[in-house]
């Protein structure tokens, strides 16, 4: 079976007919787990891979879509939602039980419940962005402008930050 017809995957296909979009969902034979993995196999920048990620701020829970050469400003969260508490990243027991997705293969549309969401304005340098589509191995093509108006989606400098660069003996940076 295609991982096309996974309900997950179909789930995010269903959201874009919907919203009255074209369902540009295509499965990978390599994965796509994270941003790295993804650039690699679309031949793309990191920095066009959109990273969803998922918060709870205070009580509520939130979406951050970071560019994937970037970090998320963590602090900033509750600021750009307007919320009071603490800022918090969840397992993924939970993050799978608030969005249906598991890591790895969250995506921004499709969800349980919508979620308040902010969006990395540094990924409007490009012209097309790409997040995971429901599975590790599927990717949705999109631009911010389609993913503020699937999302409702607010466009923040301020939710991220570019990303160190690994030291010159080749150490790894991670988020």
């Amino acid at each position: 079976m295609s991982n096309l017809e996974n309900d997950s995957v179909k789930r995010v296909r269903k959201a874009l007919v919907d919203a009255g979009l074209a369902d540009k969902v295509t499965e990978l034979s390599q994965t796509a787990r994270t941003a790295a993995d993804a650039a690699k196999a679309l031949g793309v920048e990191q920095g066009a891979i959109v990273k969803t990620l998922v918060f709870t701020v205070g009580n509520r829970y939130v979406l951050a879509l970071i560019s994937g050469d970037n970090q998320c400003q963590e602090d900033q969260l509750a600021k750009v939602f307007n919320l009071e508490g603490d800022v918090i990243r969840p397992g993924a027991d939970l993050v799978r039980a608030v969005t249906g997705f598991s890591i790895g293969g969250v995506a921004p549309v499709g969800l349980q419940a919508d979620l308040p969401t902010a969006i990395d304005a540094s990924l409007k340098k490009y012209d097309k962005v790409y997040t995971a589509a429901g599975h590790t191995h599927c990717v949705l093509e999109t631009t911010v402008d389609e993913l503020k108006t699937l999302t409702d989606g607010v466009v923040s400098y301020a939710v991220a930050k570019a990303a160190l660069k690994p030291e010159a003996k080749g150490e790894a940076t991670s988020e």
